[in-house]
């Protein structure tokens, strides 16, 4: 039997997609080839260098000690492959291509949509692929590379990410009660039973630094609910398990609704900030999008004065 000599990309996603599956039918499937074609290839790099990279035993495949060793090699070489791909897909002039971004909560239900949809009509052959993370997840997210832009409520604290803001909004303390019988000062703050956005949020990180600019620490807080989405927090308020302090953007509708009410005079203005890696790729996509989003925030500024 002839073998190719020359070990191709082809080739390798197609033992990768059988070592995952351990099947050669469903990585036939999974990458839309022949079951021979997924045979043929596995054979000639098995030919090629004389080793065994699958045990087949009855109807089983398992990767043997070779093709254990092989496989991370082999995800390592499509991996530079496929960000060979991005590059001359962005120099294309935007015409193909994916951007990996990250936004924290309330930037990604409230202030993005709007952009995004501007942004596509713009480039309609660039998919947007959107993970919602809180702010130190999102941060994580960028450092590691999973993403290339990201988008967050607060200041992250890491040397390899650049960081600069982009927008801004304000927090709201809100409660379900239409009216406060105290006047609202340290000592109402402490007494209330609190619904909270959890550690690492944007959203809690900004509320604990201006309950801090009252010198009143967060534990000093009688805390009821710890919460995972604006969503909730927000729900919860309204059916009175207690106060809570959530962007404006997230209490507009409600607020309007009547179904929450501002317990407090509006909160310091907070900003909506871009992270990067200092090191890594700068996308033309990741360009036109941010150009689109400080265009944006040149207009509400307008709008404003």
């Amino acid at each position: 039997m002839c073998y190719q000599t020359i070990m191709t990309l082809d080739q390798l996603r197609l033992f990768i997609a059988v070592a995952e599956r351990e099947h050669v039918t469903a990585a036939s499937r999974a990458m839309n080839v022949t079951q021979s074609a997924v045979s043929a290839a596995i054979a000639a790099l098995e030919g090629r260098y004389g080793v065994k990279l699958f045990h087949r035993v009855g109807r089983g495949i398992r990767l043997t000690e070779a093709g254990r060793l092989f496989l991370p090699e082999a995800r390592a070489v499509i991996a530079q492959a496929t960000a060979a791909e991005h590059i001359l897909d962005d120099i294309s002039g935007l015409k193909r291509g994916t951007l990996k971004a990250v936004a924290s909560q309330t930037t990604a239900a409230y202030w993005l949509p709007p952009i995004l949809v501007a942004f596509h009509r713009k480039y309609p052959q660039i998919t947007v692929e959107l993970a919602i993370s809180n702010t130190e997840e999102a941060a994580r997210k960028v450092r590691e590379g999973e993403a290339e832009l990201g988008i967050v409520e607060a200041i992250v604290d890491d040397p390899a990410l650049a960081q600069w803001p982009l927008g801004e909004d304000h927090l709201i303390i809100v409660q379900a009660e239409d009216r406060v019988s105290e006047p609202i000062g340290k000592d109402w703050l402490k007494a209330q039973p609190w619904v909270m956005r959890e550690p690492g949020s944007g959203t809690r990180a900004t509320l604990e630094h201006y309950l801090r600019s009252l010198d009143i620490l967060p534990e000093e807080l009688d805390i009821s609910l710890v919460l995972p989405s604006n969503e909730s927090v927000r729900t919860a308020i309204e059916a009175g398990a207690g106060i809570g302090a959530l962007s404006s953007l997230v209490v507009a509708p409600a607020l309007l609704a009547g179904t929450l009410h501002a317990a407090s005079d509006v909160l310091e203005t907070r900003f909506f900030y871009g992270l990067r890696h200092k090191e890594r790729y700068r996308s033309p996509a990741a360009d036109a999008l941010l150009d689109m989003i400080e265009r944006a925030g040149r207009t509400a500024k307008e709008q404003k004065v």
